[in-house]
């Protein structure tokens, strides 16, 4: 039996005994004297409450009016859980509010030395976007848009909708599908597909005014709407090659449609193709910024002339050109 297993069915075996020794322990599990007492101490540490009896009859008993925990949780597992949660904290993220309550009903579920620790990391680890005077504290700017909640709801019931959005100060509605809800660049958006006009739109939470589920007796297949996509997706004008150091760079930041292909086992070259809108401005200006971010490690393949116009001015472009020529 694993240690996992074996701890798990002790705590079971412990719970359903007023009274227990370490010898009745070892027999059952067939383990020794001091795996017994190590899985005892570990078992203690995870929150059940466990009152020693000293004396040569003595063992051990669970706390009067306690049981095992419903949620039961490693050290490791308490520290990983904490740490993602520290992470997320000042993210614009949906249900912040609830942040505290979440906080407060973790801490309850575990023991005091494990408490201990999540006090310490709360002191000494610090994330991106947070006060270092005062990690705690929530600003208004940390909220995230009221819309999204309410979206999130309607979404885990259905992803037909029919969202009305603030476009040019008039409010415009679109039936969709949506296909993916996504964060970049502290901006959330919805991905879907147009019902009417049969394409991919891209629609920022932040102008969202009203959003509803769209009831409609025809619906079209996920399947259906996929392949309708692809058909349409454009051809390839952008072919990169990167080396280790442009692979690190992208991991850290890349457009959510991008994605990489590893070239050797060790991941350490990729390539890179994709399609750039060139009569899309904000978009040729994102991929011009984020191929000076990738690095002089990166080799090109192809790339669109207004792409390379745009990127005239930087000397760091100029000389990795020159040097791959």
């Amino acid at each position: 039996m694993k240690k996992v297993e074996r701890i798990n069915t002790i705590m079971r075996y412990v719970n359903n005994r007023a009274h227990f020794t370490i010898s009745e322990i070892m027999r059952e599990f067939n383990i020794s004297r001091s795996t017994a007492l190590r899985d005892i101490r570990e078992i203690e540490a995870m929150g059940l409450p466990l009152v020693a009896e000293v004396g040569r009859d003595g063992g051990y008993f669970v706390m009067n009016n306690s049981v095992l925990p419903t949620v039961r949780f490693t050290d490791n597992e308490i520290k990983a859980l904490f740490i993602a949660f520290m992470a997320t904290r000042n993210q614009q993220l949906p249900y912040l509010k609830s942040r505290q309550s979440l906080a407060e009903k973790l801490l309850g579920l575990i023991s005091e030395s494990q408490q201990d620790d999540l006090v310490l990391l709360n002191q000494i680890l610090l994330f991106e976007g947070t006060n270092p005077h005062n990690p705690d504290l929530l600003d208004l700017s940390d909220l995230p848009h009221p819309m999204l909640e309410k979206l999130i709801e309607i979404l885990l019931l259905d992803s037909y909708l029919l969202v009305s959005i603030e476009e040019e100060k008039e409010i415009k509605s679109y039936s969709i599908v949506l296909l993916h809800l996504y964060r970049e660049k502290s901006l959330w958006l919805i991905e879907g597909f147009d019902l009417e006009e049969e394409k991919r739109r891209i629609i920022p939470v932040d102008n969202l005014t009203d959003v509803k589920p769209y009831p409609t007796k025809k619906r079209v297949s996920r399947k259906k709407i996929l392949e309708k996509l692809s058909k349409q997706e454009e051809a390839v004008n952008l072919v990169l090659e990167l080396g280790p150091k442009a692979i690190a760079q992208f991991k850290k930041y890349h457009p959510l449609k991008i994605s990489l292909s590893y070239t050797n086992p060790y991941q350490t070259t990729a390539i890179l193709k994709t399609f750039i809108n060139v009569h899309h401005s904000e978009e040729l200006t994102e991929i011009t910024n984020w191929l000076l971010f990738l690095g002089e490690d990166i080799k090109v393949k192809e790339v669109p002339g207004e792409v390379l116009e745009g990127l005239q001015e930087s000397r760091q472009f100029i000389y990795m050109l020159t040097m791959q020529t």
